[in-house]
């Protein structure tokens, strides 16, 4: 049994269609196909039902899924422990955070250890999912909320304030209640975030007119006049544009933490950029 093709078939498992298995594996869905084959050829048994809606595991698939895990965690196993035996300062460091937190705070920290050490490579991820520490989809990982994934080893990194802030001059007055203001929000999946049922508690009759699950894009809309925002203060503070709306307390704050895989904390390349963010970012 190849290991590549076992990956083919978790991925497919795990995805449910050919074409989000390929995006996942950075394939083609022609060879995901292939491969598939080749791995039920193998094995004698059909692993998957086709159906249209996608793949569904068959009793054979169901009963191999458990061992092509145990598969899959011994070589990542392995792949962690080669990784953080690594002493030089060379190689590829991927690093994962929500995207504003990447853009202001950690871009100017990656630019500055990169010049220190100019054979380290460095990919940075910004997106609204986790990446798995475990499974090697990154290195580094910043979070608004502890780990809770085993063999992490993570600390708070800080505690990140926020206030309510609109464009400058702007020659709407926040009414009492919120009565005609408008509200620059996140989507209705992070709706329940306390920085925005603190600003619903504040002006519980304000409208609100945009949604978005980019804090950037939140920040932009508020520099052309759409409404108030309630953003992180280093965000807000990038934008000479804004000022901060005093609505009698601030939003509650929330800590981020960092955290990293307990394998590759050998891994030099990685000790000196946790120690580098730390410096320039920490409480």
């Amino acid at each position: 049994m190849d290991w590549n093709d076992v990956r083919v078939f978790l991925a497919i498992a795990r995805e449910g269609t050919l074409c989000a298995a390929a995006r996942h594996l950075g394939r083609t869905q022609p060879t995901m196909g292939r491969r598939l084959k080749v791995l039920e050829e193998s094995v004698g048994q059909k692993l998957f039902q086709r159906t249209v809606d996608g793949f569904v595991l068959t009793e054979e698939g169901v009963a191999l899924v458990a061992h092509a895990e145990r598969m899959e965690e011994e070589v990542l196993t392995f792949q962690r422990q080669l990784t953080g035996e690594e002493q030089q300062l060379e190689g590829l460091l991927r690093i994962t955070s929500s995207d504003w937190f990447g853009t202001h705070l950690l871009s100017p920290v990656l630019v500055e250890f990169a010049n220190l050490n100019p054979h380290v490579s460095i990919e940075l991820l910004t997106d609204t999912r986790f990446y798995s520490l475990s499974k090697c989809e990154a290195d580094i990982a910043f979070r608004i909320q502890p780990f809770d994934e085993p063999n992490v080893v993570s600390r708070k990194l800080l505690r990140m304030r926020y206030a309510a802030y609109v464009l400058k001059g702007d020659p709407h007055p926040i009414a009492g209640d919120g009565n005609g203001t408008l509200l620059i929000t996140m989507d209705t999946a992070h709706e329940n975030l306390p920085c925005y049922t603190w600003v619903q508690s504040k002006l519980p009759n304000a409208r609100v007119a945009f949604r978005s699950n980019n804090r950037d894009v939140q920040a932009q809309m508020c520099v052309r006049g759409a409404g108030l925002a309630v953003l992180p203060i280093p965000l807000g503070e990038s934008f000479p544009e804004l000022e901060i709306v005093d609505l009698g307390d601030e939003p509650p704050s929330r800590d981020t933490w960092v955290g990293y895989h307990q394998d590759l904390r050998r891994l030099k390349r990685l000790r000196m950029l946790l120690d580098l963010v730390i410096e320039r970012l920490s409480d």
